[in-house]
């Protein structure tokens, strides 16, 4: 069972417990206000991802201007959207399905709870978007599918086909041979990068293949 811890700050973060001396205390105390939720970058490395930053503050500054009470819900002690005065509620929680659907059903005990943000937050969050969707969660703004078109290749160029945009000659491989034969009818240089990996620093994903022999050289 999982005890929150309340602090002296905004701060709140939680631990298992097993009760041993009666029921285990709940000290996250929502309150009765409307809000909105923010899902956060998770864990960045310092200079890494402060565009993700920046729009979970701002969100967060916007809808407290519109009057909503923000909860933040992020894991990086080296963000601004982790600071004390960002957020009014702010949960130092990793970003998992597991730990982001039990803070939900606490704040939803109390107030109302309008929906997630989850499109500011970069891959992480992004990721979480399904599992939200099937817990009845209300997402604002960009929805899961909409994320799902974006982040999937193959129905992303069917969509450029549909609309007649012009688009980089691409092909989707499923296994070694079928990378060979697509590389082969494009033409070199190519650029390899998986499917679902929408926010994720290109310098990770990425590569640039000049020849065949670069392409199955690691």
């Amino acid at each position: 069972m999982r005890r929150r811890i309340r602090v002296a700050t905004a701060y709140m973060y939680s631990t298992y417990e097993m009760p041993f001396a009666g029921r285990v205390a709940d000290e996250a105390a929502p309150s009765d206000k409307k809000k909105v939720v923010i899902l956060g970058g998770g864990p960045n490395r310092i200079g890494q991802g402060i565009e993700f930053d920046y729009c979970c503050c701002h969100a967060c500054f916007a809808l407290k201007e519109a009057g909503y009470e923000t909860i933040m819900i992020n894991c990086n002690p080296e963000t601004v959207s982790t600071d004390y005065d960002t957020s009014d509620r702010l949960y130092f929680e990793p970003l998992t399905a597991e730990d982001v659907l039990e803070i939900l059903d606490t704040e939803r005990k109390n107030g109302t709870l309008h929906g997630v943000i989850v499109q500011f937050g970069g891959q992480t969050p992004l990721k979480l978007a399904e599992a939200l969707e099937a817990a009845d969660v209300p997402i604002l703004g960009t929805s899961p599918d909409a994320i799902d078109l974006a982040e999937d290749r193959d129905r992303f160029k069917q969509l450029l086909e549909q609309l007649k945009l012009r688009q980089p000659k691409s092909g989707i491989a499923t296994s070694p041979e079928k990378a060979r034969a697509i590389a082969e009818s494009i033409g070199y240089p190519i650029v390899i990068r998986p499917s679902y990996v929408l926010a994720a620093a290109p310098w990770r994903s990425c590569t640039i293949v000049t020849s065949s022999t670069a392409m199955w050289r690691g």
